[in-house]
C-alpha cells in the first residue's frame, strides 16, 4: 500500500470533466489495428485461455437465457460498444507505460500499476465478448469496434479519464440492471451486477492513484443510457463505427463543463451551441444536476452571453446543500421539470451530459 500511496502523491489530478477539459492530441488509431495480437475481437480458443489467464478468471460458461426483449438487445448492444472503447483505451494505455513513453515513466510503483491495468485490459475484453457472445447467442450482429481519439498525452490524465468513464459507466449499469429487470431478462442480470463490482474494483484503483478515497459515495451516482451512448461519442472518430446505427439511443448535443469545480465552488460555467438551442429565450431552460440517488437538482441559467454560436452561462452548484461528491452528471434541459428521476432528465435534455468530478 505505501508504494500506491507514494505514486499516488506524484499523479494526483482533480479532472473537472474529462471530456471537454484535455486538450485533444493526436493519438494511435485503435480502430485501424483490430485485431490486437492476442486476436481480440475474434480469439481463437487458444488466444482466449490466455486473455482469461491475464484476466485472472473465466468467460461465464452458464446456459444463456431462453429469450431476450427489444431493450435487452439495446442493452447488450450499449454494453459492447462501451467495452470496445475501453479495450482501445486501455490497450493504448498499456502501451505507452510498457514503452515508457514521455509522460507515462511513473518511476517508484512503475511495475505494480503496469500489471494491474494489463490486468484491466484482460478484463474488458472479456466483458466485450461476453456482451457481443450474448448478441451472437440471440442471433444479432456483434458490435464492431470503431476508431477513437484520446484527449490525454500523459499517465495523470488518463486515469482521471478512465476514472470518469467508469464513474459513468457505473452509473449506466444501474439503468440497464433496471431495464433488464422490467423487461423480463432477469437472466442476464446477475451478470451484469457482477461487472458493477469489478467496475467498482477498478474505480477504487484509480481514485488511489489520484491520492483520492476509493470510496467516493455511499449510493453512485446514476445514469441512463442515452448519456454513455453519447458521452462514448466523444471519443470516436465521426463515421468510423461500422455498426452504431443498430443502437436505437439518443445522441445529445454537447455541454460544456467550463473551469474546474470543488467542494468550495457554490457555481459552475457551462457553454453550448446556441443553433442547436431550438430557442433563444434561455428562460425556457434550465441546468439539471444529477447525483448519488437524489432527485434530479434544477438550476436556473444565470448571467448568459452569446457569442456566435457559442452560449455561455452560469449556474448555482448547490455542493454542500446535497453532499455533491463524486460524479455529477449536468444537462440543460427544456424546462425547469420538477424531474423525478434520471430518465425523465434526459426524455427533456438538450445538451448533456456534463460530468464534474468531486
Amino acid at each position: 500500500m505505501r508504494s500506491i500511496i507514494s505514486l499516488a502523491a506524484v499523479t494526483g489530478l482533480s479532472l473537472t470533466s474529462a471530456i471537454v477539459s484535455a486538450a485533444p492530441a493526436a493519438k494511435r488509431d485503435y480502430g485501424t489495428v483490430f485485431p490486437l495480437t492476442d486476436g481480440f475481437p475474434n480469439p481463437s480458443a487458444d488466444q482466449l485461455k490466455d486473455i482469461q489467464n491475464r484476466a485472472f478468471g473465466t468467460l461465464p460458461n452458464g446456459p444463456p437465457p431462453g429469450t431476450i426483449s427489444t431493450d435487452g438487445f439495446t442493452n447488450l448492444k450499449l454494453i459492447a460498444l462501451n467495452e470496445l472503447f475501453e479495450v482501445a483505451f486501455f490497450t493504448e494505455l498499456v502501451a505507452n507505460l510498457t514503452n515508457k513513453v514521455s509522460g507515462y515513466d511513473l518511476g517508484y510503483g512503475h511495475d505494480f500499476v503496469l500489471e494491474t491495468l494489463e490486468a484491466v485490459l484482460a478484463q474488458e475484453e472479456l466483458h466485450t465478448l461476453n456482451a457481443n457472445g450474448a448478441l451472437k447467442h440471440f442471433n444479432a450482429a456483434p458490435i464492431l469496434p470503431c476508431k477513437y481519439n484520446f484527449p490525454v498525452t500523459k499517465f495523470q490524465d488518463a486515469i482521471a479519464l478512465a476514472a470518469t468513464f467508469t464513474d459513468v459507466v457505473l452509473g449506466t449499469l444501474q439503468d440497464v440492471t433496471q431495464i433488464f429487470a422490467k423487461n423480463g431478462d432477469d437472466g442476464l442480470a446477475r451478470g451484469v451486477a457482477s461487472v458493477i463490482g469489478q467496475e467498482g474494483e477498478q474505480e477504487g484503483f484509480y481514485h488511489v492513484l489520484q491520492n483520492k478515497r476509493p470510496n467516493t459515495l455511499p449510493f453512485l451516482t446514476t445514469s441512463v443510457r442515452d448519456f454513455a451512448f453519447t458521452a462514448i461519442q466523444s471519443f470516436v472518430i465521426p463515421g468510423s463505427c461500422p455498426n452504431i446505427n443498430t443502437i436505437p439511443l439518443k445522441t445529445f448535443q454537447p455541454l460544456n463543463v467550463l473551469g474546474t469545480p470543488s467542494a468550495a465552488s457554490t457555481s459552475i460555467q457551462f457553454s453550448f451551441s446556441a443553433s442547436h438551442a431550438g430557442t433563444s429565450d434561455w428562460t425556457k431552460l434550465s441546468l439539471v444536476y444529477i447525483n448519488q440517488q437524489n432527485l434530479p437538482v434544477v438550476e436556473a441559467l444565470q448571467s448568459v452571453s452569446v457569442s456566435g454560436d457559442v452560449v455561455t452561462f452560469t449556474a448555482n452548484f448547490p455542493f454542500a446543500e446535497f453532499e455533491m461528491n463524486g460524479l455529477t452528471i449536468a444537462a440543460v434541459t427544456n424546462g425547469a421539470g420538477p424531474f423525478a428521476t434520471a430518465d425523465a432528465v434526459a426524455q427533456a435534455s438538450i445538451f448533456a451530459p456534463g460530468l464534474i468530478e468531486i
